[in-house]
């Protein structure tokens, strides 16, 4: 008899969600987690990076108060307690997935976890080498680590993952970011508000590269006018570490440079944590650092699942939520259950301005050549709200089919997007037109006016601008 239905190898944002999930559901439900509760998102990821964004937000506000009408002298910081505030701020989040696992009655087992076999319909599973048990639905949510670069890697002392990068015992006055997706774009926006000297190089033609070229455009100009130095469709050539700094080789438009700086921050990627989980006994597929799934989460093999950053991109913690959430009502047989539209999920760059979107970039619709585009923008510098606050650097820019009024894409920089982009995503999921986001009511003032004057744009009738 199996010991439990459900056993969830991994305890982050998707784990430990699927595991609320299928307690609520009646699974007798076992989370197998090796170091933290909440995963890399809570401990090392989303929440302790934001903690440091807000503090540089606070710091560059300190030394803009000039235009507010303040005045502040020898305005100072103490690095070590604003690190230790992101961990603590880490820490009171996984105690509270912790609680949470108490509450619903989900057993968590601290370990590492391998597939032993299967016997008839129920997975085996084997717990650091000596506690056995069974279940006949095992979900692989074990995460993924920093990608390192043949010739490049990570010392952990002066060339950092995210992770030293989060914790460092002084702050760097110099840093050389390799990569510009969300997490490079992030440690380069939190430094340079910090007064460190940044530079960011990218192999590919721009910054951020999944975001719609306008808006990757738009914030490089934006960081480069903050003082951060960026070169794309540049590499890394090579990188020497001396006694407390790193020589780097670049190669930009085909000519060698090289800089010195005190620090280096590896920010290439990630590869799923697929190792050492038993998959060789059974017929779970990888490729590419990362488990093959359908699109209810199920591997090749009966009875094992994958989500979250171990399974295919996009790698971000809300989607890992979303597929805990979807695989356990599959499991269940739930009606309700329905496969996640990829193109309605959103993704959010804290930097310092923010940068948010959903659904198509402008290039992929065209590509697509199945539209009639209608594409609509309104500046922040035309909206009341972020001229009071002090915000007027940003851009909301929305994507329509024009034959159906289907929205395609939203694509937005500047001030509080983060936070402003569900309403495209829930405009997304209700599959509202055109039409009925124009005829919404938007409060006055508001940043969210520029949202509804971009989709009026797009089918010219925008009125502020």
């Amino acid at each position: 008899m199996a010991d439990y239905d459900v056993v969830i190898i991994g305890g982050g944002p998707g784990g430990y969600v699927a595991a609320i999930r299928a307690s609520q559901l009646g699974f007798k439900t076992a989370v197998i987690e090796k170091e933290h509760m909440g995963g890399i998102c809570l401990n090392w990821g989303c929440i302790p990076t934001k903690a440091l964004l807000r503090t540089s937000e606070i710091n560059h506000l300190l030394h803009s108060l000039d235009a507010y009408g303040f005045k502040a002298e020898k305005i100072s910081f103490d690095f070590k307690k604003i690190i230790d505030r992101s961990r603590a701020v880490a820490n009171q989040l996984a105690s509270g997935v912790r609680h949470l696992m108490k509450k619903n009655k989900v057993t968590v087992i601290e370990g590492t976890a391998q597939i032993k076999g299967k016997q008839g319909a129920e997975i085996e599973l084997i717990v650091d080498e000596k506690t056995s048990l069974k279940a006949p639905h095992v979900i692989l949510a074990t995460g993924a680590r920093a990608r390192q670069l043949p010739g490049l890697e990570a010392d952990g002392k002066l060339i950092w993952t995210y992770k030293e990068a989060m914790t460092p015992e002084k702050m760097p006055s110099s840093l050389l970011v390799v990569g510009s997706g969300a997490i490079g774009i992030e440690f380069a926006s939190f430094y340079r508000l910090m007064g460190a000297d940044v530079t960011v190089v990218e192999v590919q033609d721009q910054i951020l590269p999944v975001e719609d070229k306008e808006i990757s455009a738009f914030a490089r100009k934006s960081f480069e006018k903050q003082g951060i130095k960026i070169h794309t469709s540049s590499t890394v050539k090579s990188l020497k570490t001396n006694r407390d700094s790193v020589a780097a080789t670049l190669e930009i438009g085909g000519k060698a440079q090289e800089i010195t700086v005190d620090r280096v921050i590896l920010a290439v990627g990630i590869v799923g944590n697929t190792e050492n989980l038993g998959l060789e006994k059974t017929k779970v597929k990888v490729e590419k650092g990362h488990i093959v799934t359908n699109e209810w989460c199920a591997t090749n093999e009966p009875g094992i699942y994958a989500i979250g950053d171990v399974a295919a991109g996009p790698w971000l913690a809300h989607k890992a939520s979303h597929e805990g959430v979807l695989c356990i009502e599959k499991i269940k047989g739930l009606k309700t259950a329905h496969p996640m539209k990829k193109t309605n999920i959103p993704g959010c760059t804290y930097s310092y301005p923010q940068i948010a979107s959903v659904g198509l970039t402008e290039e992929a619709a065209k590509a697509s050549g199945k539209y009639e585009l209608k594409i609509g923008r309104f500046p922040y510098l035309a909206n009341g709200k972020a001229i009071a606050m002090g915000e007027p650097e940003g851009l909301i820019k929305t994507i329509f089919d024009g034959k159906t009024g289907e929205l395609l894409g939203a694509h937005m920089i500047g001030a509080e997007v983060t936070e402003l982009i569900q309403g495209f995503c829930l405009a997304k999921t209700l599959e509202a037109t055109e039409q009925e986001i124009m005829d919404t009511i938007f409060p006055h003032p508001t940043l969210s006016e520029a949202m509804h004057e971009s989709v009026l744009d797009a089918f010219g009738k925008v009125i502020h601008f």
